[in-house]
């Protein structure tokens, strides 16, 4: 199965674009993306896409530190509910641990691993995206954003023993060395960061009083058995194909990265199938869709997949004991407006 990483990834994308003169919206769909993804952090998409956006980003403006810059525009709140616990760990090492022990709620591709020997630690980096793809750009994105969030940890001025690529150095390396430093080096063995054991054992100067104990309790009583995981990956591409008119189980699948059958086993293994999946996806669209104002009932019906506004109202009658004009009725939401009509 194809790793994904959320659209949180590339924060930052169409306006790093705009500031560079380019319309982000034909690189996405090149590789495949929804431009309105952008909107949606959470939404997860295939790893190598995002790889292959920043390499065609990078050369359409003919910008080979695109990754880096992009850095500038992420934010630590990018990492999701993972980011409210770093905060509270009370060491650099059990910072990082906890970074590397749920790398796979923000990006399946990536693996860290931590590599000590004597006074010196080493963070090795590396990408395994499912396919062959020119990671040059997102390995600069991931370290820049690895180095800003160690620097976080360590407060000040701190800078590593080295930050390592193994890719060639480009000819102008001014905003390498502004993000990590002058201790970047390229064309090595491995990509990572090298620092002394005794930062790791240093404290975590952005620790504080917060909410990290309920996130830590949160993110340990999620279901990340890979079935678990694909039925929610299922229920996220229903979504995004709905109103293609093509969101049938191959699509899916292609998507995934693997055939029909293993997306038919997988489900079959949380107690589900992907009929069930679409129905229940397709209901929980409808509710929110037929109670609110921005879409015709024609435009919904289009959203979910229809291909006939009567075939919706007829499937809306039996899930919902109504149609769906009776239901907008009684149920309309109007923008802006929350429970009693108060403004919000």
């Amino acid at each position: 199965m194809k790793p994904l990483a959320r659209y949180a990834a590339i924060t930052g994308y169409a306006d790093l674009c705009a500031s560079l003169g380019m319309d982000p919206t034909p690189l996405l769909r090149s590789v495949g993306l929804d431009p309105t993804g952008l909107g949606l952090p959470d939404r997860w998409i295939p790893a190598v896409a995002i790889a292959r956006l920043l390499e065609r980003s990078a050369a359409a403006a003919r910008c080979p530190d695109f990754g880096l810059r992009l850095v500038e525009r992420r934010r630590f709140a990018s990492l999701g509910p993972v980011s409210l616990v770093l905060r509270e760990e009370p060491d650099v090492r059990s910072a990082l641990k906890f970074l590397m022990r749920y790398q796979h709620m923000y990006n399946e591709a990536l693996r860290m691993r931590l590599v000590e020997a004597e006074d010196v630690a080493t963070i090795r980096v590396t990408l395994e995206l499912g396919e062959p793809a020119d990671t040059r750009q997102a390995m600069e994105l991931v370290m820049g954003v690895l180095h800003g969030l160690l620097r976080d940890f360590r407060g000040g001025r701190w800078q590593p023993l080295a930050v390592c690529f193994t890719h060639l150095a480009p000819e102008n390396t001014s905003t390498h060395l502004e993000v990590f430093g002058p201790m970047v080096k390229f064309d090595q063995e491995f990509t990572g960061i090298v620092l002394y054991t005794s930062d790791l054992d240093a404290p975590n100067a952005m620790s504080g009083p917060s909410i990290g104990p309920y996130a830590r309790r949160y993110l340990d009583t999620l279901d990340t058995r890979p079935e678990a995981m694909l039925v929610t990956r299922v229920r996220e591409l229903i979504e995004l194909l709905l109103p293609t008119g093509r969101c049938s189980v191959e699509q899916v699948a292609r998507s995934l990265g693997v055939d029909r059958r293993t997306v038919h086993r997988h489900l079959a293994e949380a107690g589900q199938n992907y009929t069930a999946v679409l129905n229940a996806t397709r209901v929980d669209l409808a509710e929110h869709l037929v109670a609110g104002r921005r879409y015709s009932l024609t435009e919904v019906a289009d959203l979910l997949g229809f291909s006939s506004p009567s075939n919706f109202s007829r499937w809306f009658s039996n899930e919902f004991g109504c149609s769906p004009r009776k239901w907008r009725a009684e149920h309309r939401i109007d923008a802006g407006v929350g429970a009693g009509g108060v403004p919000v």
